[in-house]
């Protein structure tokens, strides 16, 4: 089994490979990684890397396009234009190999990058302004639908009776207005690394998306310029 992993939602380009046979070395616990290629900057550079990524990680491990077992994609929320750069190359990919869709919710792959003892994390990703896409997990399991959320000094305050790890892309936007001592900061990008484990478990289970020429990213809000 050998399953492509994109992750286009943020700034981070991020390609892995996963499988039964993962061995890639982290801290997170990732037990089905076999190799990961990511950019981690600032600005957008999806459409000038990733398919490069994807060559060379495919390269370096001797594989060769057929020998993919599925795509597994980030479905957002996230950068509209992000979203659509990963998606199209995974439906393009599945078409072209005849191959199976997987979509990963992009919040719960961020919820693995919680690296304390703490249960119950939320994780952010920046959107316009003071706003986030938020969702609330304990042990890595959603507790709530993913939401648009516009922070203020009130929010998720019903959760921050015990200790609370807030992460993601939009933390900084939370840190300057909560004064709490149960919540701890940390900002984190999503990574192709924390998608390894849910598309091998959905590959598994047989969880592809039934239609590859309709499937479309989860956008969360219309997409809106400026």
């Amino acid at each position: 089994m050998h399953i492509l992993c994109i992750e286009t939602t943020s700034t981070n380009c991020s390609v892995a490979l996963a499988g039964e046979s993962g061995n890639f070395s982290n801290s997170l616990g990732i037990s089905n990684c076999i190799d990961l290629i990511e950019d981690q900057s600032d600005n957008y550079s999806h459409g000038e890397r990733l398919h490069v990524f994807i060559e060379q990680i495919l390269n370096r491990n001797e594989i060769q396009t057929k020998d993919l077992s599925a795509i597994a994609v980030s479905a957002g929320p996230g950068s509209y234009t992000g979203l659509r750069i990963g998606v199209s190359a995974a439906k393009g990919l599945c078409y072209a190999l005849d191959i199976p869709l997987i979509s990963i919710d992009t919040l719960t792959a961020l919820s693995f990058q919680n690296n304390s003892d703490i249960e119950k994390c939320i994780t952010f990703l920046d959107a316009r302004r003071m706003e986030v896409y938020a969702r609330v997990f304990q042990n890595n399991l959603p507790q709530t639908e993913v939401e648009a959320v516009v922070l203020d000094q009130n929010s998720f305050s019903e959760y921050f009776n015990e200790p609370t790890v807030i992460l993601g892309t939009g933390v900084s936007k939370f840190e300057d207005i909560i004064e709490n001592q149960n919540v701890r900061i940390q900002t984190s990008r999503p990574t192709a690394l924390t998608m390894c484990d849910l598309a091998v478990e959905k590959f598994r289970n047989q969880e592809f998306e039934k239609d590859v020429a309709y499937f479309e990213p989860f956008y969360l809000k219309e997409f809106k310029a400026g």
